[in-house]
Protein backbone atom coordinates (compact mmCIF):
# COMPACT_ATOMS: atom_id res chain seq x y z
CA UNK A 1 0.00 0.00 0.00
CA UNK A 2 1.36 3.43 -0.95
CA UNK A 3 1.42 6.53 1.15
CA UNK A 4 -1.89 8.38 1.61
CA UNK A 5 0.00 11.67 1.31
CA UNK A 6 -0.21 12.93 -2.24
CA UNK A 7 -0.64 16.39 -3.73
CA UNK A 8 -4.17 17.33 -4.80
CA UNK A 9 -5.35 16.32 -8.25
CA UNK A 10 -7.52 18.77 -10.19
CA UNK A 11 -10.58 17.43 -12.00
CA UNK A 12 -13.53 19.07 -13.69
CA UNK A 13 -17.07 18.50 -12.53
CA UNK A 14 -20.35 19.96 -13.73
CA UNK A 15 -22.66 21.62 -11.22
CA UNK A 16 -26.00 23.07 -12.30
CA UNK A 17 -24.93 23.13 -15.93
CA UNK A 18 -21.55 24.81 -15.47
CA UNK A 19 -18.11 23.24 -15.21
CA UNK A 20 -15.81 23.91 -12.32
CA UNK A 21 -12.48 22.46 -11.26
CA UNK A 22 -11.93 20.88 -7.87
CA UNK A 23 -8.58 19.91 -6.40
CA UNK A 24 -8.70 16.95 -4.01
CA UNK A 25 -6.13 14.44 -2.88
CA UNK A 26 -6.49 11.04 -4.59
CA UNK A 27 -7.74 9.52 -1.32
CA UNK A 28 -10.69 11.94 -1.34
CA UNK A 29 -11.40 11.32 -5.03
CA UNK A 30 -11.55 7.59 -4.22
CA UNK A 31 -13.86 8.24 -1.26
CA UNK A 32 -16.08 10.49 -3.39
CA UNK A 33 -16.32 7.87 -6.14
CA UNK A 34 -17.22 5.18 -3.57
CA UNK A 35 -19.85 7.42 -1.95
CA UNK A 36 -21.43 8.16 -5.33
CA UNK A 37 -21.54 4.44 -6.12
CA UNK A 38 -23.11 3.64 -2.72
CA UNK A 39 -25.77 6.30 -3.27
CA UNK A 40 -26.33 5.25 -6.89
CA UNK A 41 -25.66 8.70 -8.34
CA UNK A 42 -23.00 10.16 -10.64
CA UNK A 43 -20.13 12.03 -8.98
CA UNK A 44 -21.42 15.29 -10.50
CA UNK A 45 -24.81 14.81 -8.83
CA UNK A 46 -23.23 14.08 -5.45
CA UNK A 47 -20.95 17.12 -5.72
CA UNK A 48 -23.96 19.25 -6.66
CA UNK A 49 -25.80 18.02 -3.55
CA UNK A 50 -22.80 18.80 -1.33
CA UNK A 51 -22.55 22.23 -2.98
CA UNK A 52 -26.23 22.96 -2.21
CA UNK A 53 -25.67 22.12 1.44
CA UNK A 54 -22.44 24.13 1.51
CA UNK A 55 -23.94 27.37 0.23
CA UNK A 56 -26.66 27.22 2.92
CA UNK A 57 -24.03 27.43 5.67
CA UNK A 58 -23.70 30.68 7.58
CA UNK A 59 -20.05 30.92 6.47
CA UNK A 60 -19.75 28.63 3.45
CA UNK A 61 -16.40 26.90 3.05
CA UNK A 62 -14.78 26.36 -0.31
CA UNK A 63 -16.20 23.49 -2.33
CA UNK A 64 -13.15 21.22 -1.93
CA UNK A 65 -13.22 21.75 1.84
CA UNK A 66 -16.96 21.05 1.94
CA UNK A 67 -16.44 17.79 0.04
CA UNK A 68 -13.69 16.68 2.42
CA UNK A 69 -15.81 17.49 5.50
CA UNK A 70 -18.86 15.77 4.00
CA UNK A 71 -16.83 12.64 3.22
CA UNK A 72 -15.26 12.48 6.67
CA UNK A 73 -18.62 13.04 8.37
CA UNK A 74 -20.10 10.14 6.38
CA UNK A 75 -17.14 7.87 7.21
CA UNK A 76 -17.60 8.18 10.96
Amino acid sequence: MGTPYHPPVKRSVEIAGHKTSISLEPLFWDMLRAAAEREGVPINALVARIDEQRIKARTPPGLASAIRVWLVSKAS
